[in-house]
Formats: C-alpha cells, structure tokens, sequence
C-alpha cells in the first residue's frame, strides 16, 4: 500500500464544472446535478484501494445519514482502468452508495480539484467554495482506530448548521490515483 497524502489546496477554491457518467443510473450528472442548495461534498474514491475498503462502510452509512438534506454527495473514481480494471465503471456499479458514482475516464475532474489519494474529500459551501478538504477521520487500515468519519461528518454537521468549519483539516491519506500514462 503506498501513503500518499492529499493535496490541502487552499480554502475557497471554487469546484471546478463537470458532466461525467453516473455508473447507477447510466446518465452523465454535471456539477449542477449533484450539488445541494447548501453545498456539495466530492471524494475521490476507487474500488480496489485499502483505504477507501477500510472506510467502504461507514461511506454508505455517510450517504444514507445526509439523503435527503441540502448538501449533495458525489463521488468520483478516476483511476487508469487499464492497469486497474477494478475501478472500472462495470465494478463501480456493483456498490451500494446512495449518492451519484461517476467514472472521470479522461481524468480531468480529478486534476482540476488537485485530487491526488483515494480517498480524498472536498467539501464546498453553497456558492461551492471550498470549505473543507481532508480526512474521513484518524482511522487507517491496520492503526487499530474505529472509523467513525468525525471529520468529515463534523464539517458537513456545521455547513448545514451555518456554523463554523475548523479550519484545523487534517490531510487525508490512502492510495496514489492511478494516472494513465498518456
């Protein structure tokens, strides 16, 4: 397993547009389609990463707990297909999410939001400016630590409250994307 941290971009990026294939419903979703009246909630994910397996669970409880409010959740797999076909849009809709799964095949949504882990969270407000970016929580595959998703779950608490988000984000850590080598 390789330990590759996020990016920690800047606060107050804007997300970045998009219209990508939704591996569930078979439909392209834009950034419009999955984004809430009070924000949007983008991971970066894949099928075969430990990380994203060890988190897998509590992701589906995540999706369930926040259906239904104002915030959209999405994710995204990005990864190169061809050496992991895994990822692949065939896989992906094997799961059990309750929010959008797009398959990013040029892997252009994933450089513009400077993803650079699965998993890898980006949190925007509802002008979608970035209000947090970081980890599910301090749990990791093997650290003994119960995934509870605290960290995450805390920010997108306090963007639906309109309460501050603690700027103190913790970067999140899992596998490298798989980039193609175009």
């Amino acid at each position: 397993m390789s330990l590759t941290p996020s990016s920690m971009i800047e606060l107050g990026f804007s997300a970045a547009d998009f219209t990508l294939p939704d591996v569930f419903s078979g439909t392209d979703k834009s950034l419009a389609d999955v984004a809430g009246s009070k924000g949007l909630l983008v991971m970066f994910i894949c099928n075969h990463c430990p990380y994203v397996i060890h988190i897998e669970q509590a992701l589906v409880a995540l999706g369930k707990e926040f259906h239904g409010t104002d915030l959209g959740i999405v994710a995204i797999s990005a990864n190169d297909v061809i050496d992991y076909p895994q990822d692949g849009p065939e896989y992906m809709a094997q799961k059990s999410y309750a929010f959008p799964y797009l398959y990013d095949h040029e892997q252009s949504v994933a450089r513009a939001y400077h993803a650079e882990c699965t998993p890898d969270f980006f949190l925007f407000d509802g002008s979608l400016q970035c209000v947090y970016r970081g980890q599910f929580d301090d749990s990791r595959p093997g650290n003994g630590k119960p995934v509870t998703g605290n960290d995450l779950r805390n920010a997108m608490t306090a963007l639906l409250k309109g309460t501050p988000i603690s700027p103190e984000q913790k970067s999140s850590i899992g596998c490298n994307i798989k980039w193609r080598a175009d």
